[in-house]
């Protein structure tokens, strides 16, 4: 299949070779194809198109970077690791992502004189697509940290390193926190937790005040958006839906009855709560129903004899793997702490939020992903150590303390939320910290850690649906 195209500031990357129009697009019509390598992405824009002229695709900073410096159209509005190698090939290291305020792995003591260096520098932004962000240890946090071991340098315990992921600026209005941390929905940030009463404005004031930190942080801005701009950057945002739309096996995702692709989602319900499974839905008659996904059916996949009829069939079964199979859902800070047991659940237990699947609410949880033992190795990841402070005989030692260096919680330690899962295909590798590189490794971490016992049929079954997603 051929490579996507991917917008770089102007610039198209078209088959891995940098093409400079003698001038810069003006707009994507709606629903311009992104090929990708499981079929095609599509984002519906509200306003009727795609318009590139905005603040979200201006320099406000210093550095010349903007919002879509790491919000890529063909990316589903995030960044591929894949396009990134593909960016410092195409320019040496030397495309606005590759900065030393955040995109190399630490800020000081490195050498970006060269392409042998930069390319050390942004080992983990090239390999991972992980942008560095530092952050402060709460003032009165109920711990102390021990000790850093980051293998780049950045061993400050003061303010911590964290290597995370960029998060989609698409499908917004199906948030119920912002940012993995949910750092820019916590009244400790001077933002607005999301709440059913409250939404949409919750939601569109987090995000203009998040707009804010990104430009003055990742841009390195000397003085903030306007508050025009501002408002410009949320309404451009707002107005996106992304979703996987061809399958280059099953073929189309949204004809013979399937509901695939990013139009369906302009009018899919939502709000702040819905289908909760642990009592926090507005509407407490209706119950939690595990059924998450209704993307596809037997006459989609029963709709072709051809070599797609197996493709589709593998993809229904993933999806009622999805919503049926059973997860004894255990030791997950943020459910079984609160519930006080463990919970036979479905994946739908987490990702609760209809033809979405992240929480309808906010929901930090810790399953594991920052943790030494996480079955995919975290090696490439710094080694932090915590000690509570009201009883110093117990240690913590993680990647990544999460929520906890919003709160200043030992118990958020190691918790975040889930993204929303659809346009999966286009922004490999997954979790928060690239700790899956593919589909499979995601699968992997869920059968080791869950001790699920997937089969090898429901695994390529799982994997098939994720990528239509």
């Amino acid at each position: 299949m051929l490579k996507r195209p991917v917008l770089v500031l102007g610039t198209l990357l078209l088959g891995g070779v940098a093409v400079v129009a003698a001038a810069p697009p003006q707009f994507l019509p709606n629903l311009f194809p992104f090929p990708n390598s499981t079929g095609v992405l599509e984002t519906f824009n509200t306003t009727g198109k795609v318009d590139l002229t905005g603040p979200f695709f201006q320099s406000l900073g210093t550095n010349d970077r903007s919002c879509a410096t790491c919000h890529q159209a063909s990316d589903a509005w995030t960044v591929s690791a894949a396009h990134v190698a593909e960016r410092f090939e195409e320019t040496a290291g030397l495309d606005p992502i590759f900065r030393t305020n955040d995109g190399s792995n630490c800020d000081h003591d490195i050498d970006v004189s060269t392409v042998e260096g930069r390319q050390n520098a942004y080992s983990l932004l090239i390999s991972r697509g992980l942008i560095r962000i530092p952050l402060k240890v709460p003032v009165g946090a109920e711990f102390d940290v021990v000790s850093v071991s980051n293998p780049y340098g950045c061993n400050d315990t003061s303010t911590l390193s964290m290597y995370r992921r960029p998060l989609p600026a698409t499908n917004l209005r199906f948030l119920s926190t912002l940012m993995w941390d949910g750092r820019e929905s916590s009244l400790q940030t001077g933002t607005k937790p999301i709440t059913y009463a409250t939404n949409p404005s919750d939601l569109r004031f987090d995000l203009a005040h998040q707009s804010v930190d990104a430009t003055n942080g990742h841009a390195q801005a000397a003085t903030p958006p306007t508050s025009q701009q501002q408002q410009q950057i949320v309404a451009f945002e707002m107005a996106l839906s992304t979703a996987q739309v061809i399958d280059s096996l099953a073929g189309p995702l949204n004809h013979q009855g399937a509901t695939g692709g990013p139009v369906a989602l302009v009018t899919q319900d939502f709000f702040v709560g819905i289908n909760d499974p642990l009592g926090q839905n507005p509407f407490p008659t209706t119950p939690f129903n595990p059924v998450i996904f209704t993307l596809f059916n037997a006459s989609w996949a029963n709709a072709s004899s051809d070599g797609a009829a197996a493709r589709r069939a593998s993809i229904l079964r993933g999806q009622t793997l999805f919503n049926s199979r059973t997860i004894n859902i255990t030791d997950v800070a943020g459910i079984n702490d609160v519930i006080g047991k463990p919970l036979a659940g479905t994946c739908g237990t987490c990702h609760d939020a209809p033809n979405v699947g992240n929480h309808s609410v906010s929901a930090p949880l810790n399953i594991g992903v920052a943790d030494l033992t996480n079955p995919l190795g975290v090696s490439y990841l710094p080694v932090i150590t915590l000690r509570q402070k009201a009883d110093p005989t117990k240690e913590i030692s993680t990647t990544d303390p999460g929520r906890a260096l919003v709160t200043g919680k030992w118990a958020d330690i190691g918790k975040v939320k889930g993204p929303i899962l659809r346009g999966l295909a286009a922004r490999a590798p997954y979790f928060h910290n690239g700790s899956a590189a593919s589909f499979q490794r995601v699968i992997d971490f869920y059968n080791i850690r869950f001790a699920m016992g997937l089969t090898a049929q429901e695994q390529a079954d799982l994997v098939a649906f994720l990528s239509v997603l």
